[in-house]
């Protein structure tokens, strides 16, 4: 919004529905006068998140005095999980894990609350940069101190997520020294993708890939384990379903051999088998659509009798070799 100035944003969490989420926004605008908005949100674990048409119920409960509300502050079933207010020292603590758009990239289907945070996560940003400089000065004016030790720059950045967006500066204090890592190129292939890569992964992408290991999934797709993992969670996948996809494959082979064997002596056979296989195909394509469905127990079933056919085999392969060694080693000494 044009011409406007956030001064406050709290955040509430529904203690019974925890899945709800309300805001109160409080803006200056440009004449001096105030506007106070509230919102309500649903961030949906297993789907998107929402925002729905909403009340002011929480001014409504009780008279709401918003520049005195803190995280803790609880209002009826709403609990205050984030407090920010412009003209206090300090502006805010810290942001909740929720709120961060570096863990959390759902915030981007809900522009209202996310452009406001996007604010926030500035003036979190310049206001670590004022206290080192500050620090700085101290030291320098501090004639006494002791000479200053190097100080080892520490990643506070948790590398198993994606980093701020807004952090993704071009500078070079932001760049990390490829060459100087014990491992270049381990550290260059675990690159992590941008947030708008991994947010426009489909269901219909990862399929593609259902058939290899995780592993080689995320090779491929150019992100990273963990961030695959959490996609995966994203489209209610629990486990990657490479070995299901796997096992079928392997199913309709053999059955598909057997129906091949079985044409010309016995065609009823044959069909039953080309019957098995087109379950299989079917089976197999409701697994890639709905990657958390478990393997039937008929298939099941049909995949153990497979394995013990091939056991049988085995062992009948294994004993008639025996026999005709034995065979052989009998009419050599009867020769002799």
């Amino acid at each position: 919004m044009k011409n406007t100035l956030l001064t406050t944003l709290l955040v509430f969490k529904n203690t019974i529905r925890e899945e709800l989420i309300r805001s109160v926004h409080v803006y200056q605008i440009k004449d001096g006068k105030v506007r106070e908005v509230e919102r309500e949100f649903v961030f949906s674990e297993s789907g998107s998140y929402g925002e729905m048409r909403s009340t002011p119920i929480l001014r409504l409960q009780k008279k709401l005095c918003v520049a005195e509300v803190s995280e803790g502050y609880q209002n009826g079933v709403w609990l205050c999980i984030f407090s920010f207010h412009r003209n206090h020292k300090p502006q805010f603590s810290s942001i909740p894990n929720l709120l961060l758009l570096s863990r959390n990239l759902k915030l981007r289907t809900i522009p209202t609350l996310l452009r406001d945070l996007r604010v926030i996560y500035k003036l979190e940003k310049d206001k670590d940069v004022l206290s080192d400089s500050t620090g700085e000065e101290r030291q320098g004016n501090n004639k006494d101190s002791q000479p200053l030790r190097k100080v080892v720059p520490v990643l506070t950045q948790d590398l198993n997520f994606l980093p701020y967006e807004d952090d993704m500066s071009e500078s070079p204090d932001n760049k990390l020294d490829v060459q100087a890592l014990p491992d270049a190129d381990s550290a260059e292939k675990k690159k992590r993708a941008s947030s708008d890569r991994v947010a426009k992964i489909t269901l219909s992408e990862l399929v593609k890939y259902f058939d290899i290991p995780i592993v080689e999934a995320s090779r491929r797709l150019n992100v990273g384990l963990t961030v695959l993992k959490r996609k995966c969670r994203e489209f209610g996948i629990p486990r990657w379903p490479h070995r299901k996809i796997k096992s079928l494959d392997s199913l309709i082979h053999e059955i598909q051999e057997e129906a091949n064997n079985q044409e010309s002596d016995d065609k009823a056979a044959a069909l039953a088998a080309i019957e098995k296989r087109r379950m299989l195909e079917s089976e197999k394509e409701n697994i890639e659509r709905k990657p958390f469905m478990d393997i039937q127990s008929e298939t099941k079933k049909l995949r153990q009798d497979i394995f013990k056919r091939r056991h049988r085999a085995r062992a009948q392969v294994k004993n008639n070799s025996t026999v005709s060694s034995s065979s052989s080693s009998n009419k050599t000494t009867i020769e002799t």
